[in-house]
């Protein structure tokens, strides 16, 4: 009788210390007992018992002020909202037209939606942790890589002569409407990009769980252009240049995370060329990541 009151004294000791914090469960199975973070295991035959108490903290995660992830993977889709002037760009040289044929559109330079995709590959992405894991500063560093396929049969020249009317120099780069049909034709367009982002989180304790939301801006710098095209007549072919592209690129980036799955956007509001064609751009996808 006194081992058993000596036994509960010690229990409600324990009990009183932890239960400040947290709220006690008592739940007995067979030789178990749990009380709260406290477990009392009771052994041995009825005439020589012996308990086991075994008092447990409430688990805390602790996390890196800054975590990181490689290699992000980024794909979807890359589309560009046409604000040009035609007649002042045709005005400019940049557009040519063909003598007799109708001059360049809008419709010319529609791109094949489903066709026109964008890669994003970041070598990493990190997250600095601002308030309690929940605010986190996000920022990372890659690769953009976007394919504009055309749907009608346009040509990009970085410059030289009309190829309707030798005698007219064209000092500056141009696009025409091509003699040929191509199988495929697209302006490739790839930048080297660095993202800064201000990240929220509902559930810091596991990435696999919760809403993450993310919002900021990127600037991006041109490496790599070329109008790639392919035809019976011509066969393969690759145009390199900057076909008056500008170098940077400025553009508000986004991501949004349900669970595992990840969605991305951007959006630029600047033309990403310098004059003459106004095409603002912007990319919708997946985003393979584990955070």
């Amino acid at each position: 009788m006194k081992k058993s009151i000596l036994i509960l004294t010690i229990l409600c000791s324990a009990v009183s210390g932890f239960a400040q914090t947290d709220s006690i469960q008592v739940e007995q199975k067979n030789d178990t007992v749990r009380i709260g973070g406290m477990i009392i295991l009771k052994k041995g035959d009825p005439d020589n018992k012996r308990v086991t108490v075994t008092v447990g903290n409430r688990h805390h995660d602790n996390h890196s002020n800054i975590s990181t992830s490689s290699f992000v993977l980024d794909l979807g889709f890359a589309n560009w909202t046409d604000k040009t002037n035609y007649a002042n760009a045709t005005n400019d040289g940049y557009i040519v037209n063909k003598p007799g044929s109708p001059a360049l559109s809008a419709n010319d330079l529609k791109l094949k939606t489903v066709k026109s995709v964008n890669v994003n590959i970041w070598f990493f992405m990190q997250r600095l942790n601002l308030i309690k894991h929940y605010l986190n500063l996000k920022y990372g560093f890659g690769l953009e890589l976007n394919n504009y396929r055309f749907t009608h049969d346009i040509s990009f020249n970085e410059g030289g002569m009309n190829p309707y009317n030798a005698a007219q120099n064209i000092p500056h780069p141009f696009i025409f409407r091509d003699s040929v049909s191509f199988k495929k034709n697209k302006l490739a367009a790839d930048y080297i990009t660095v993202p800064i982002m201000i990240n929220l989180i509902s559930n810091p304790n596991n990435n696999k769980k919760g809403i993450s939301l993310s919002g900021g801006v990127s600037m991006g710098y041109l490496y790599s252009s070329r109008n790639k095209q392919k035809s019976s007549a011509r066969g393969k072919e690759k145009n390199r240049g900057d076909f008056d592209l500008e170098k940077w690129k400025f553009s508000y980036v986004g991501e949004l995370g349900l669970g595992p799955v990840h969605l991305y956007g951007s959006y630029s509001p600047k033309s990403i060329f310098k004059k003459d064609l106004n095409f603002t751009p912007y990319n919708v996808g997946i985003r393979f990541s584990n955070w």
